[in-house]
Protein backbone atom coordinates (compact mmCIF):
# COMPACT_ATOMS: atom_id res chain seq x y z
CA UNK A 1 0.00 0.00 0.00
CA UNK A 2 2.55 2.12 0.72
CA UNK A 3 4.84 1.67 -2.24
CA UNK A 4 1.22 1.60 -4.32
CA UNK A 5 1.13 5.37 -3.03
CA UNK A 6 4.48 6.37 -3.18
CA UNK A 7 4.57 5.47 -7.27
CA UNK A 8 1.12 7.38 -7.36
CA UNK A 9 2.96 10.36 -5.75
CA UNK A 10 4.42 13.82 -8.05
CA UNK A 11 7.87 13.98 -7.85
CA UNK A 12 7.91 17.11 -6.15
CA UNK A 13 10.45 19.22 -9.20
CA UNK A 14 8.24 17.92 -11.72
CA UNK A 15 6.76 20.47 -14.12
CA UNK A 16 4.64 20.14 -17.45
CA UNK A 17 5.90 23.48 -18.95
CA UNK A 18 10.14 24.10 -20.20
CA UNK A 19 11.25 26.53 -17.90
CA UNK A 20 13.61 29.35 -19.68
CA UNK A 21 17.13 29.53 -18.73
CA UNK A 22 18.33 33.03 -17.13
CA UNK A 23 21.12 34.68 -18.31
CA UNK A 24 22.69 35.63 -15.57
CA UNK A 25 25.62 37.16 -17.64
CA UNK A 26 26.18 41.48 -17.32
CA UNK A 27 28.53 44.05 -18.71
CA UNK A 28 31.42 44.64 -16.60
CA UNK A 29 32.15 48.30 -15.85
CA UNK A 30 35.30 49.63 -18.48
CA UNK A 31 38.91 49.18 -17.34
CA UNK A 32 39.71 52.79 -15.84
CA UNK A 33 43.18 52.43 -16.99
CA UNK A 34 41.77 51.91 -20.88
CA UNK A 35 39.72 55.14 -20.25
CA UNK A 36 42.78 57.05 -19.27
CA UNK A 37 44.89 55.41 -21.91
CA UNK A 38 41.58 56.87 -24.49
CA UNK A 39 41.65 59.91 -22.81
CA UNK A 40 45.58 60.24 -23.34
CA UNK A 41 45.80 59.54 -27.15
CA UNK A 42 43.03 62.02 -27.30
CA UNK A 43 44.83 65.34 -25.77
CA UNK A 44 48.06 63.85 -27.83
CA UNK A 45 45.87 64.02 -30.99
CA UNK A 46 44.28 67.50 -30.22
CA UNK A 47 48.32 69.05 -29.47
CA UNK A 48 49.39 67.28 -32.91
CA UNK A 49 46.15 69.18 -34.81
CA UNK A 50 46.86 72.45 -32.79
CA UNK A 51 50.91 72.05 -33.62
CA UNK A 52 49.85 71.40 -37.61
CA UNK A 53 47.20 74.24 -37.64
CA UNK A 54 50.15 76.73 -36.18
CA UNK A 55 52.70 75.53 -38.82
CA UNK A 56 50.12 75.64 -41.82
CA UNK A 57 49.22 79.64 -40.41
CA UNK A 58 52.96 80.46 -40.23
CA UNK A 59 53.52 78.98 -43.81
CA UNK A 60 50.96 80.96 -45.01
CA UNK A 61 52.14 84.13 -43.94
CA UNK A 62 55.79 83.46 -44.99
CA UNK A 63 54.16 82.89 -48.57
CA UNK A 64 52.48 85.99 -48.52
CA UNK A 65 55.50 87.75 -47.33
CA UNK A 66 57.59 86.15 -50.02
CA UNK A 67 55.15 86.88 -52.66
CA UNK A 68 55.33 90.57 -51.76
CA UNK A 69 59.61 90.24 -51.57
CA UNK A 70 59.80 88.37 -54.89
CA UNK A 71 57.18 91.34 -56.89
CA UNK A 72 59.27 94.03 -55.41
CA UNK A 73 62.62 92.46 -56.69
CA UNK A 74 60.82 91.79 -59.78
CA UNK A 75 59.45 95.56 -60.09
CA UNK A 76 63.38 96.89 -59.43
CA UNK A 77 64.93 94.16 -62.02
CA UNK A 78 62.45 95.36 -64.31
CA UNK A 79 62.98 99.04 -63.82
CA UNK A 80 66.70 99.10 -63.72
CA UNK A 81 66.92 95.93 -66.24
CA UNK A 82 69.31 98.90 -68.49
CA UNK A 83 71.36 99.45 -65.40
CA UNK A 84 74.63 97.32 -67.27
CA UNK A 85 73.89 98.53 -70.95
CA UNK A 86 74.26 102.18 -69.29
CA UNK A 87 77.13 102.23 -67.40
CA UNK A 88 78.74 100.75 -70.23
CA UNK A 89 76.97 103.20 -72.84
CA UNK A 90 79.02 106.55 -70.31
CA UNK A 91 82.42 106.25 -71.43
CA UNK A 92 81.18 106.03 -74.98
CA UNK A 93 79.03 109.45 -74.16
CA UNK A 94 82.46 110.65 -72.50
CA UNK A 95 84.31 110.68 -76.18
CA UNK A 96 81.57 112.00 -77.85
CA UNK A 97 81.36 115.07 -75.60
CA UNK A 98 85.22 114.94 -76.02
CA UNK A 99 85.23 114.73 -79.96
CA UNK A 100 82.28 117.76 -79.99
CA UNK A 101 84.29 120.22 -78.24
CA UNK A 102 86.95 119.22 -80.94
CA UNK A 103 84.52 120.57 -83.87
CA UNK A 104 85.54 123.98 -81.97
CA UNK A 105 89.05 123.93 -83.41
CA UNK A 106 89.90 124.96 -86.87
CA UNK A 107 92.45 123.69 -89.20
CA UNK A 108 93.13 120.58 -91.15
CA UNK A 109 94.87 118.60 -88.37
CA UNK A 110 91.93 119.01 -86.25
CA UNK A 111 89.66 117.14 -88.26
CA UNK A 112 92.08 114.63 -89.17
CA UNK A 113 91.92 114.41 -84.93
CA UNK A 114 87.89 114.35 -84.92
CA UNK A 115 87.92 111.56 -87.85
CA UNK A 116 90.07 109.52 -86.03
CA UNK A 117 88.12 109.83 -82.45
CA UNK A 118 84.84 109.36 -84.27
CA UNK A 119 85.65 105.92 -85.32
CA UNK A 120 87.68 104.97 -82.06
CA UNK A 121 84.16 105.99 -80.30
CA UNK A 122 82.47 103.72 -82.96
CA UNK A 123 84.44 100.89 -82.37
CA UNK A 124 84.15 101.18 -78.81
CA UNK A 125 80.53 101.34 -78.96
CA UNK A 126 80.02 98.28 -81.43
CA UNK A 127 82.36 96.46 -78.39
CA UNK A 128 79.73 97.66 -75.66
CA UNK A 129 77.05 95.81 -78.00
CA UNK A 130 78.51 92.91 -78.68
CA UNK A 131 79.77 92.55 -74.98
CA UNK A 132 76.01 92.43 -74.21
CA UNK A 133 74.78 89.98 -76.50
CA UNK A 134 74.38 91.97 -79.57
CA UNK A 135 75.81 90.12 -82.65
CA UNK A 136 75.52 91.65 -86.20
CA UNK A 137 74.23 90.07 -89.45
CA UNK A 138 76.25 90.75 -92.56
CA UNK A 139 74.13 89.68 -95.73
CA UNK A 140 76.71 91.23 -98.14
CA UNK A 141 77.43 88.17 -100.73
CA UNK A 142 75.30 86.08 -99.12
CA UNK A 143 72.27 84.02 -99.51
CA UNK A 144 69.20 85.54 -99.31
CA UNK A 145 67.42 83.84 -96.18
CA UNK A 146 64.33 84.92 -95.19
CA UNK A 147 64.92 84.09 -91.20
CA UNK A 148 67.15 87.30 -91.00
CA UNK A 149 67.43 89.30 -94.47
CA UNK A 150 64.51 91.51 -95.26
CA UNK A 151 64.50 91.95 -99.48
CA UNK A 152 62.75 95.36 -100.55
CA UNK A 153 64.00 94.95 -103.80
CA UNK A 154 65.11 92.38 -106.60
CA UNK A 155 67.53 93.11 -109.17
CA UNK A 156 68.14 91.10 -112.50
CA UNK A 157 71.73 89.94 -112.60
CA UNK A 158 73.60 87.72 -115.40
CA UNK A 159 76.22 87.30 -112.96
CA UNK A 160 75.56 86.34 -109.89
CA UNK A 161 72.64 83.28 -109.37
CA UNK A 162 69.25 83.57 -108.63
CA UNK A 163 68.99 84.48 -104.35
CA UNK A 164 71.90 86.24 -104.28
CA UNK A 165 72.18 89.02 -101.82
CA UNK A 166 73.88 92.29 -104.58
CA UNK A 167 73.78 95.08 -101.73
CA UNK A 168 72.95 95.10 -98.37
CA UNK A 169 71.21 98.62 -97.59
CA UNK A 170 71.11 98.01 -93.95
CA UNK A 171 72.49 95.65 -91.73
CA UNK A 172 70.52 93.58 -88.72
CA UNK A 173 71.28 92.73 -85.66
CA UNK A 174 70.12 89.48 -82.93
CA UNK A 175 70.67 89.43 -79.10
CA UNK A 176 71.71 85.89 -78.48
CA UNK A 177 69.79 83.49 -80.71
CA UNK A 178 66.67 86.69 -80.59
CA UNK A 179 66.22 88.44 -84.08
CA UNK A 180 66.29 91.83 -83.69
CA UNK A 181 66.20 94.08 -87.16
CA UNK A 182 67.02 91.50 -90.23
CA UNK A 183 68.65 92.91 -93.16
CA UNK A 184 67.56 94.81 -95.48
CA UNK A 185 68.75 93.47 -99.31
CA UNK A 186 68.56 93.75 -102.64
CA UNK A 187 68.31 90.08 -103.95
CA UNK A 188 69.41 88.97 -107.61
CA UNK A 189 67.60 87.03 -109.99
CA UNK A 190 67.31 85.82 -113.39
CA UNK A 191 66.88 86.97 -116.49
CA UNK A 192 63.93 86.83 -118.37
CA UNK A 193 63.79 84.09 -121.19
CA UNK A 194 61.38 85.90 -123.13
CA UNK A 195 62.53 85.97 -127.11
CA UNK A 196 63.88 89.53 -127.86
CA UNK A 197 62.29 91.45 -130.81
CA UNK A 198 64.58 91.75 -133.73
CA UNK A 199 65.51 95.16 -135.18
CA UNK A 200 63.51 96.05 -138.35
CA UNK A 201 66.53 97.08 -141.17
CA UNK A 202 65.42 100.48 -142.72
CA UNK A 203 67.61 99.92 -145.24
CA UNK A 204 65.93 96.83 -146.65
CA UNK A 205 63.86 97.17 -149.98
CA UNK A 206 60.31 96.41 -149.03
CA UNK A 207 58.27 97.71 -152.16
CA UNK A 208 55.63 95.70 -153.06
CA UNK A 209 54.66 95.56 -156.41
CA UNK A 210 50.64 97.20 -156.29
CA UNK A 211 48.43 96.60 -159.54
CA UNK A 212 47.22 99.04 -161.37
CA UNK A 213 43.40 100.37 -160.03
CA UNK A 214 40.31 98.98 -162.54
CA UNK A 215 37.91 101.38 -163.79
CA UNK A 216 34.22 101.78 -162.38
CA UNK A 217 32.86 102.78 -165.27
CA UNK A 218 34.66 101.59 -168.90
CA UNK A 219 34.03 103.30 -172.17
CA UNK A 220 31.57 101.12 -174.08
CA UNK A 221 32.29 100.51 -177.78
CA UNK A 222 31.11 102.38 -180.52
Amino acid sequence: MSKDMEDNTPHSGATDAPIDKVDNTFTEPPDMSELEALQKQLEEAKAKATEHWDTLLRTKADFENFKKRAGKERSESARYAALPVLHSMLTVLDNFEMALAATDQSGEESMQSLKTGINMIHQQFKAALVEHGLEEIDAQGQEFDPNIHDAVSQQTSSEHREGHVLQQLRKGYRLHDRLLRPASVIVAKAPSKDPVDKPVDESADESIDVPPPTPSNPAEPN
